[in-house]
């Protein structure tokens, strides 16, 4: 019997935890769920896993499939469940923070591992695949993800039905250590981390640096042209402002703050919306200025945990490239379908036109606000946009922010990846809590509808999803310098320098590379560094008033009129409309 994949990992879960348990004795088990790729299990032991151990532990792993274990389900009572797990604290925290007391608890026995569990898993070991998955890696995870609980052992699986999905898994993986942003920022020169002084921050090069501004500029220009009114705010502001919008509550672990000399606390901008807020809110608004699209490219600092920080992907200090469009209740479809449209042209620019979308919605939690009554609207509104305008979505149950349901842009890049980026989130919420207001029709006050929106979300992190899905060869208006030129030897120094003067004039980045080493090196050295256009000049090519030209990726090499070659490059750098 075939089973369906999710099925398959999670069984192996249940496998793996079972062959821990044989070779490690005294553990305690969190919990496993089945991801994408393959599964994860979060442990705690005295045992501190390591590469060394992968091996071993797959081993037991293949051993127990052989025996053709049966996976037994079983209902108990919640008493029972509690006699069942007595060893094991974070099953019982989570038994003794169950609210269903009347009801069945189900769970699954495999060998001498026993779990909660509501299943399904495949009936018997012997329907699992013995040589398609490998232990990846082991990483610290909190205990529900709270930083104030105990550190957890996460040890990650790749899993697959076949040996082949593996083999071809393992094969993008590597392709993907080879794009790894860290890797390419060295050899490109584009920025680098300290993490004894900034962890989580990036030190710009001046490179990379001309990426990062090229990014905002193209969205600047793009947002100016649809309309956008763009803001900057404070860095730091009174605590109590994130009080009123309920950051404090939600994510008051994770700023930055601290208490001045006269009592006050104030905190490192974590987000932007509050200072959106506020810049509504001065002077009276009326009907006829809405909508209303006010932007910013905040910097923002969020307290992220050492071991979670990742290159550009998860960074503490990042720009956002937030918008807050302010609207009436008749409005917000046609925003929403038009949001929606410019984050996929955008997406489009860059080469990614694999786009899905996700609508997040409510989860029962202490700190999320607003009424049931305001999240069905919320929720049943961005519902009604979708459907109505035939844009296809899936349900994220419980993904929503605290303050509003969303809509989630999910783009694929050249490796498969899925990566979630651009959003919008509806917010009935914090317009109230700010008292926001604009004048209508009938001279009344009434209550804007707000979206919050980003398109590039991070600029960190898409800069470093674009680095990686691209190998590092940027499209030419993007490069940082898109032609480097290049003397092939000292005599022809002074022609190089006048190439490079005519492209600077014409608004072109350009590189240079003067030094007195053979040509052919000079080539590899550049092309490792992923320069787009080699210009190489020589005697002919001064007296003929050419550039001979070599594309990164090609052995081909073509010579061209300096002036014609200029005109080319002024086109092939301009931003794309």
């Amino acid at each position: 019997m075939s089973y369906p994949i999710e099925i398959i990992r999670h069984s192996l879960a249940h496998v793996m935890a079972a062959a821990i348990k044989k070779l490690y004795g005294d553990v305690k088990f969190a919990g496993g769920p089945a991801i994408e790729n393959g599964f994860y299990y979060d442990f705690d032991t005295e045992h501190k896993f390591t590469p060394e151990d992968f091996a071993k532990i797959e081993k037991e792993m293949r051993d127990l499939i052989k025996s053709n274990g049966r996976f037994e389900q079983k209902n108990v009572s919640l008493d029972e469940a509690k006699k069942i797990f007595a060893d094991q604290p974070y099953k019982m925290e989570w038994l003794n923070e169950y609210d269903a007391a009347g009801e069945a608890l189900s769970i699954y026995n495999f060998r001498d591992f026993t779990d909660l569990c509501r299943g399904p898993h495949v009936e018997s070991s012997k329907d699992l695949p013995r040589d398609s998955f490998k232990i990846r890696t082991v990483a610290g995870a909190y205990w529900k993800g709270d930083s104030r609980n105990k550190m957890l052992q996460r040890v990650y699986v790749d899993a697959f039905a076949t040996a082949k999905e593996l083999e071809e898994f393992e094969k993008m993986q590597e392709e993907a250590a080879s794009r790894d942003n860290r890797k390419l920022g060295r050899d490109m020169d584009l920025f680098h981390f300290e993490p004894e002084y900034a962890p989580g921050a990036v030190f710009w090069h001046d490179k990379g640096y001309k990426i990062y501004r090229r990014l905002i500029d193209y969205v600047r220009m793009r947002q100016e042209r649809a309309g956008y009114l763009e803001i900057s705010t404070p860095s730091v502001m009174d605590k109590s402002l994130w009080e009123t919008s309920g950051h404090w509550a939600k994510y008051g672990e994770h700023n930055y703050s601290g208490k001045t000399q006269d009592g006050k606390v104030f905190c490192v901008k974590p987000m932007s919306c509050p200072g959106g807020m506020l810049v509504f809110g001065q002077g009276i608004k009326s009907y006829k200025d809405l909508p209303l699209y006010l932007a910013e490219f905040g910097k923002v600092n969020r307290y992220e945990a050492a071991g979670g920080l990742s290159g550009l992907m998860r960074v503490r200090e990042f720009t956002q490239d937030d918008a807050h469009i302010f609207c009436t209740e008749d409005q917000l479809e046609a925003e929403v379908v038009k949001v929606l449209r410019f984050i996929k042209d955008i997406y489009s620019k860059f080469g990614f036109d694999k786009i899905s979308m996700k609508l997040a919605t409510r989860k029962e939690s202490e700190f999320r606000i607003g009424s049931d009554e305001i999240w069905d609207k919320a929720e049943g509104a961005l519902k009604s946009a979708l459907e109505k305008n035939g844009i296809e979505f899936e349900i994220a149950e419980g993904d929503a922010a605290f303050y509003g349901p969303k809509i989630d842009n999910y783009l694929k890049d050249s490796m498969g990846r899925v990566w979630q980026c651009g959003t919008v989130q509806l917010d009935m919420n914090l317009p109230e809590r700010f008292d926001l207001s604009y004048i209508g029709e009938d001279g009344e006050k009434h209550r804007p509808i707000m979206l919050h929106r980003a398109m590039l979300g991070s600029i960190e992190r898409f800069m470093g999803i674009l680095l990686e899905s691209t190998g590092g060869n940027l499209p030419l208006w993007l490069s940082p310098e898109p032609v480097v030129v290049t003397p092939i030897s000292e005599k022809f120094k002074e022609y190089a320098k006048e190439v490079i003067e005519q492209l600077r004039d014409a608004g072109v980045y350009v590189g240079s590379d003067l030094r007195d080493e053979k040509v052919n090196y000079k080539i590899r050295e550049l092309s490792l560094s992923k320069t787009p256009i080699i210009a190489v000049v020589g005697e002919k090519e001064m007296a003929d008033k050419t550039v001979t030209l070599r594309h990164l990726g090609s052995e081909k090499q073509e010579t061209i009129k300096l002036d014609l070659f200029i005109d080319q490059m002024k086109q092939a750098i301009k931003m794309p409309e």
